[in-house]
């Protein structure tokens, strides 16, 4: 991204808020600033700016600032959070590149069907996903537990810190993006983050863990700058992301190994369970879909966690 600056007119990217606050990155320096009023007239139904939304901004005399305008977000990682007003949209991260979802192959053991919820949430909203397949030395074929995703079509990066495994192939896949980080505690994220740049885990883990802290806490939201270009923002938020605005039908268009069969299927209102002439049923009894990803999708379909 290109910012420029005039006499009291900048652009830049949000990269941390906290209270009303948003700390601006222009390209040639951080502005703390908050949200013009006119920005705040009438209920918003959602964050008005949030961490990674690129803005434009007015400099004020004394260094600070005031978001003028927030452009269109071209997607972001959004809950719902109850008000007596009403129900208001919580944007977590926007104009994210991808989705970095890390897992460990043992220590704690892979929780599959946290990752399938992971991935169903990020196919409805249209984010690329990067799997990273974490603590490698501690199994002896990675593959036989996440080899299936990459048959789906997902990149998988096998790694480990203690023998340096794929290190290089994610911090490529970082370089020059804005990327989300989530996965279960334990799975090694901090110690990934550390690796790849000294000092960085530890950094978003503090972040991490004070957003966790409780609903009293100021919550303070940061994205962090990568050497050689980009972000990571961790945003353990996905947790507790409901498929909200889903309706049970709509699951099989975000597994995409059951989306090119459905139009296939006898009926219309086809629930892939037991109806004769189900083309998902007739793929999973040839082996061509993974019994685990079909008994997630049906989970997800009827509700359960």
């Amino acid at each position: 991204m290109v910012f420029y600056m005039t006499e009291k007119k900048a652009q830049g990217l949000i990269t941390k808020a906290q209270s009303g606050f948003f700390w601006v990155d222009t390209g040639q320096g951080v502005i703390v600033c908050q949200l013009r009023g006119k920005l705040k007239q009438g209920r918003a139904k959602g964050d008005i700016a949030a961490l990674g939304d690129r803005v434009e901004i007015t400099v004020l005399d004394d260094g600070s600032g005031v978001i003028e305008s927030v452009e269109e977000r071209k997607q972001a990682i959004a809950r719902l959070d109850p008000r007596p007003g009403g129900v208001y949209q919580q944007v977590l991260l926007a104009n994210l590149n991808q989705a970095v979802f890390v897992f460990a192959c043992a220590n704690p053991p892979p929780r599959l069907r946290m990752l399938d919820r992971f991935l169903v949430i990020a196919e409805k909203q249209k984010i690329p996903v990067v799997i990273v397949a974490n603590k490698t030395d501690l199994v002896e074929d990675p593959r036989e537990i996440f080899g299936m995703y990459e048959s789906i079509g997902y990149r998988v990066i096998y790694t480990s810190t203690k023998n340096a495994t794929g290190l290089e192939e994610l911090r490529t896949q970082l370089q020059k993006r804005i990327s989300a980080f989530a996965g279960p505690s334990g799975v090694g994220k901090s110690s990934l983050l550390n690796a790849l740049q000294p000092g960085l885990g530890l950094a978003v883990n503090e972040i991490s863990s004070a957003m966790n802290k409780g609903r009293h806490t100021t919550v303070t939201r940061q994205m962090f700058a990568l050497e050689g270009g980009g972000y990571v923002a961790d945003t353990p938020g996905w947790k507790s992301l409901g498929l909200w605005d889903t309706e049970p039908e709509e699951i099989d268009a975000y597994f995409p190994e059951l989306r090119g069969l459905v139009e296939n299927c006898q009926f219309s209102d086809c629930t892939h369970q037991h109806e004769p002439g189900c083309a998902v049923l007739v793929a999973l009894k040839e082996g061509k879909i993974h019994k685990e990803r079909y008994e997630s999708f049906v989970r997800l379909r009827s509700g359960k966690e």
